[in-house]
């Protein structure tokens, strides 16, 4: 069987399968870091392709066989809050990878894409708001704990994350 992985910028067309992807990641993949409760008011809150982002140029999918999307994500210069943007710094934004590869090396190969990416673009910061499931991935590429915080996704609705940061300036 081919196991051929492709890394691409994603398209508006990309919608439908990057929705497939979230729905199966998020729900299977945080399980084991938020309990049930939350993840049944967060997940259909974030679980979704944002357009804007598809078709930013700044997005990419990591396509299987059959086209199959095993990974996305992708860098803004807004924050996930639409707050304005800081000149020096981008912001991660929706990195999932489906849960029958996860640490296989999918999501590694988006984040290295998007690192490099945000790096030719001049930007020499790189925000995220890390799962709790996601931190030691974002730690082994380099990212720091910054401090804990909610993320408000709705009235009463908020969900704990971790704000790291990364350097991306050539050491």
């Amino acid at each position: 069987m081919d196991q051929t992985i492709t890394l691409r910028r994603a398209a508006l067309t990309d919608l439908d399968g990057i929705d497939r992807l979230l729905g199966r990641s998020y729900p299977r993949l945080l399980a084991a870091d938020y309990p049930p409760s939350a993840l049944v008011l967060a997940v259909p809150r974030f679980a979704r392709a944002q357009p804007e982002l598809l078709s930013s140029g700044r997005y990419f999918v990591a396509e299987g066989p059959q086209g199959r999307i095993l990974g996305a994500g992708g860098w803004s210069r807004r924050n996930p809050a639409g707050r304005s943007a800081v000149a020096d710094t981008g912001h991660v934004r929706h990195v999932a990878t489906d849960p029958d590869v996860a640490r296989q090396g999918v999501g590694r190969m988006v984040m290295m894409r998007v690192m490099q990416e945000a790096r030719e673009a001049g930007v020499r910061w790189l925000d995220c708001l890390s799962t709790r499931t996601a931190v030691p991935f974002y730690q082994a590429l380099g990212f720091r704990n910054m401090h804990a915080q909610e993320l408000l996704l709705g009235p009463g609705i908020s969900f704990p994350v971790m704000r790291m940061l990364i350097d991306l300036r050539p050491a």
